[in-house]
């Protein structure tokens, strides 16, 4: 039965889902069910107004205990509630059975949380809904009223004002930062035009995470240089910032009256007046923890922007902000650096010892080790230097807090104030953000999280879903990026495009992350000696299982209640239960690595209707149940690095099935056209497939990503034609012509480059095209120009030609090109402005350890930014510098040589190193040699 998607939140739980589904209920399909149809409706008022009150809790950074304790069992409640839907929906697929039980289990649900909350306010409580639900304007006014219990404020100092009254000489790693932020702000901008450089103020933008120390740095500059001008202030925005309140500062501080005097009828009065004061002054502000483009949008205008002598400094942790704090004004982005090893070390020791040589030859390692997992950051170090600060110096206890680091700190007082940061990043996060972050506690520490996996399970759990014009999973890129933008994650590895493709969670917000998941009952971890059982739930809701020993399961187990599991993750070890039964509301099981699980351990798994995502990855699973297309709700199914090699015939049945990802020789069964949610189809060895298969795959009109092998056998007998014959060719012709055609935006193709020289194939839609393994005998074909939509090419020859360039040039939306492939013999490459490329922005060029002789001449690739040669051969010196020089837009160069004579080497990259000295745009060159060990 369709329904719509909703959010699963760590604010809410999954009221709204509730909310959806009680929905249904009230639907034509549910008529005949009238003695409760009036209930349901007024039950799902109730809830709506619950969940918009939790929403609004959420955004509260500090609730008191009361309000935590309702927040918490209203959630709990409504996984339970959730829970008693589905078995209902499960139950009356004969459309027979009566919903009272159902209901009856609701009201009993509801009875306790009316009964706690008498409790928690006098005269209010939710009355048994046996009884008819208040009024809907009733039921508002008694959230409402609430908020007078709510709105506290919350009365510590702010650990960042802290910073401002550290004296210089007790810093370390300031001195280079310092300098190097004083020189942006005095020195002429080459850069800049003329005309900023005459009547703008110069602008330095302070970016970077949290705790890594921007507010230090910018007051250590502003202290440094502030009495060579005329007025001066230093202020800071804050995540919810009082905009009068900013204001009045600014001008307090600038004009030297008291703050009592600057009162003012409305914001506009006072950026006047501030703008009235600076316009004939050398003036130099500091704008601290900027949150948003909206709130600089209008301090920037107490500014008056005629004041080529005046200064800005401004520090965010958002990257989109410090650039909009730059075009504002003549300036540029700066962003902070960790600590290098020896500034860490002096940090660290100097709040342990008396000076570095104190610390005694048994604990250095520990302390390398320690400095290791701080990754530079000021904020982590001390932190961790004040835990250890009152823990006896012994080897034993300071191994100890090695290992806990990342891992249940547990709101330890001496980093109190490292979590006080962290929670001021976390609650600036709207709703699904902080369900995304705090979903992260599932992974190992120190781990790389590869970003598709992350998104395909933030899908799975719930937590976001289809918004507007954009799938699910592409909504789920937004969120990793402002994760990544935000600095909560960290970027990874990068792909050929350069796109990140992982990324990792530093020690320390991983243990904010996990105190808070345990917190808020949102996620349970089993397996870590730090995090004992006592300190979590005995309601499991999502079980990340980290390193259970055999045989060590059952003490750890004992007294859960895994009947509302929704998640279960094994990340290491085998949690042994009875069966998979015992999760009959499971929703993720992620299997990933576990190498114990065999085909008997899958037995059950056909019961758990509501499944959503199933990873086997890297199992010792061979066969499929034969009724996995009972798994009527299964969105995610990865087979990768299994010993699967047939489907079995239901998995058609999967109707919802929106990834499906194997590996190697899996052969599909027929009827691959039911399949119509599919969105993504990796790694399908087409040569296998029957040929029901090859049709039914141009069926697939959601099919949006698409990775193929095209390895047929050939027959010697025949001359080379494959032994598939033409039929089954041109059905997988057929098919890429219909997927062109509709929603298909990513295809990679691998071997076999026959097809591509079809006429008939024509893929308009397509966004980004991989085609690698391919024959010397193969050349770009006229299909090619189909692609007017392609703005993605990596393409793997064996030959590269003139010609070929001259036909890829011609793409008319393409902007990145990725070429593999040694020149025609003696063959010269000339991209000249006739050949086209006129969008491309990024150039990668891997020669295969071959000669290359490479020129742009004038014109050509005129928007090129970032060019990369890898792995190529120099053998003369005619192609000195590329023709770099003729790229009028180049912001960056790559060149990795791997052969050539020396002096021809040295002389190209003088040559390159001239020419981007004297280029326009000064694009920073990285040259490298390397030499292969064979060579």
């Amino acid at each position: 039965m369709a329904m719509e998607a909703a959010l699963v939140s760590v604010a809410t739980g999954v009221l709204k889902p509730v909310i959806g589904k009680l929905t249904v209920l009230l639907g034509n399909e549910y008529k005949r069910f009238k003695t409760v149809r009036k209930e349901i409706k007024s039950l799902t008022n109730e809830l709506a107004a619950m969940e918009a009150f939790l929403l609004k809790m959420s955004e509260e950074e500090d609730p008191d205990l009361q309000d935590k304790v309702w927040m918490n069992e209203v959630r709990e409640l409504s996984y339970d509630m959730e829970d008693a839907i589905d078995d209902f929906m499960q139950s009356i697929g004969d459309k027979d059975e009566k919903p009272d039980g159902f209901i009856e289990k609701i009201k009993n649900t509801l009875g306790n949380l009316g009964k706690m909350k008498a409790r928690r306010r006098i005269g209010k409580e939710i009355q048994d809904l046996k009884k008819q639900i208040k009024e809907v304007g009733e039921r508002n006014a008694r959230y409402k009223g609430r908020e007078t219990f709510s709105k506290t404020v919350n009365a510590t100092v702010d650990p960042r004002a802290l910073a401002i009254f550290e004296h210089a000489s007790k810093l370390v790693g300031i001195d280079k930062p310092k300098a190097e932020i004083i020189k942006l702000l005095t020195e002429e901008d080459v850069r800049a035009s003329e005309q900023q450089q005459q009547q703008q103020p110069k602008i330095v933008s302070i970016v970077g995470s949290g705790g890594m120390g921007k507010t230090t740095l910018a007051n250590q500059v502003y202290q440094e240089i502030k009495g060579q001008f005329e007025c001066w202030a230093f202020l800071s925005v804050s995540r919810s910032p009082d905009m009068m309140n900013i204001l009045r500062t600014i001008l307090s501080e600038v004009s030297g009256q008291g703050y009592s005097n600057t009162e003012a009828g409305s914001v506009p009065i006072l950026i006047s007046k501030i703008n009235d004061f600076l316009l004939d002054k050398r003036y130099f502000v500091v704008v601290d923890d900027i949150w948003d483009v909206d709130t600089w949008d209008i301090i920037k205008c107490a500014f008056p922007a005629t004041s080529s002598t005046s200064r800005i400094i401004t520090t965010t942790r958002i990257n989109n902000v410090a650039h909009s704090c730059c075009s504002s004004f003549n300036g540029c982005v700066y962003n902070i650096r960790a600590l290098d090893m020896v500034h860490s070390r002096q940090l660290f020791y100097r709040r342990l010892f008396r000076s570095d040589e104190d610390c005694p030859s048994y604990l250095q390692e520990i302390s390398e080790q320690i400095l290791e997992k701080c990754h530079g950051l000021p904020l982590a170090i001390i932190a961790i230097s004040g835990l250890l600060a009152n823990t006896e110096k012994t080897e034993v206890l300071w191994n100890q807090v090695k290992d806990s680091i990342g891992r249940a700190l547990e709101r330890n007082p001496s980093v109190e104030g490292m979590m006080k940061i962290l929670s001021l990043s976390y609650f600036d996060l709207p709703p699904y953000l902080k369900t995304c972050l705090l979903y992260l506690s599932m992974y190992l520490e120190d781990s790389t999280i590869e970003k598709e996996d992350l998104i395909r399970r933030w899908v799975a759990e719930g937590f976001i879903h289809r918004e507007g014009r954009y799938t699910a999973y592409e909504f789920g890129e937004k969120c990793f990026n402002e994760l990544l933008n935000r600095g909560l994650i960290q970027p990874g590895e990068s792909d050929i495009y350069r796109e990140v493709k992982s990324c990792r969670v530093h020690d320390t917000i991983l243990d904010f992350v996990i105190s808070k998941s345990i917190e808020e009952n949102f996620v349970t971890i089993l397996g870590v000696p730090t995090l004992t059982i006592r300190n979590q739930s005995k309601v499991v809701r999502r079980l990340c299982v980290q390193g259970v020993e055999k045989g060590n399961s059952a003490v750890l187990i004992e007294d859960l209640v895994f009947s509302h599991v929704r998640s279960l993750t094994m990340v290491r070890g085998l949690l042994e239960i009875p069966s998979l039964e015992e999760f009959r509301h499971l929703h993720v099981l992620d299997l990933m690595g576990c190498f114990e699980w065999e085909d008997h351990h899958l037995e059950n798994i056909v019961r758990l209707f509501q499944l959503r995502y199933l990873n086997l990855q890297g199992t010792r699973i061979s066969k499929l149940p034969e009724q996995i297309g009972r798994l009527g709700c299964l969105e995610i199914l990865d087979l990768r690095r299994t010993h699967v090699r047939e489907l079995p015939a239901s998995v058609v049945n999967l109707r919802k099935l929106m990834h499906l990802l194997v590996e190697g020789l899996v052969k599909f069964p027929d009827g691959i056209a039911k399949m119509q949610a599919l969105e993504t189809l990796k790694d399908v060895n087409a040569s296998i497939q029957p040929l029901d298969f090859l049709c039914g795959l141009g069926q697939l009109m959601n099919l949006r990503n698409l990775r193929i092998h095209l390895d047929f056998e050939v027959d010697p007998d025949t001359e080379g034609r494959n032994m598939v014959g033409e039929e089954h060719e041109k059905a997988l012709v057929s098919s890429l012509c219909k997927l062109g055609t509709q929603n298909l935006g990513s295809l990679t193709i691998y071997g076999w480059g026959n097809l591509l020289h079809e006429e008939s194939l024509c893929l308009p839609t397509l966004k980004d095209l991989t085609i690698s393994d391919l024959p010397a005998s193969w050349q770009v074909s006229t299909c090619m120009g189909s692609l007017r939509n392609l703005q993605r090419l990596c393409l793997s020859v064996e030959v590269l030609k003139q010609g070929d360039l001259c036909t890829l040039g011609a793409l008319p939306s393409l902007l990145v090109l990725y070429l593999v492939g040694k020149t025609e013999s003696n063959g010269k490459l000339r991209i000249t402005g006739e050949v086209g490329f006129r969008f491309l922005k990024i150039f990668i060029y891997a020669g295969c350890c071959k000669p290359v002789d490479l020129m742009f001449g004038t014109g050509s690739m005129p928007k090129l930014e970032k060019l990369e040669f890898n792995y190529i051969c120099l053998v003369e010196a005619n192609s000195l510098g590329f023709g770099i020089e003729n790229l009028p837009c180049l912001t960056s160069v790559k060149c990795i040589t791997v052969w050539g004579d020396d002096g021809i080497v040295e002389a190209v990259k003088t040559a390159m190193e001239r020419a981007a000295s004297a280029h326009l745009n000064h694009p920073s060159l990285l040259f490298q040699r390397f030499r292969p060990c064979y060579s």
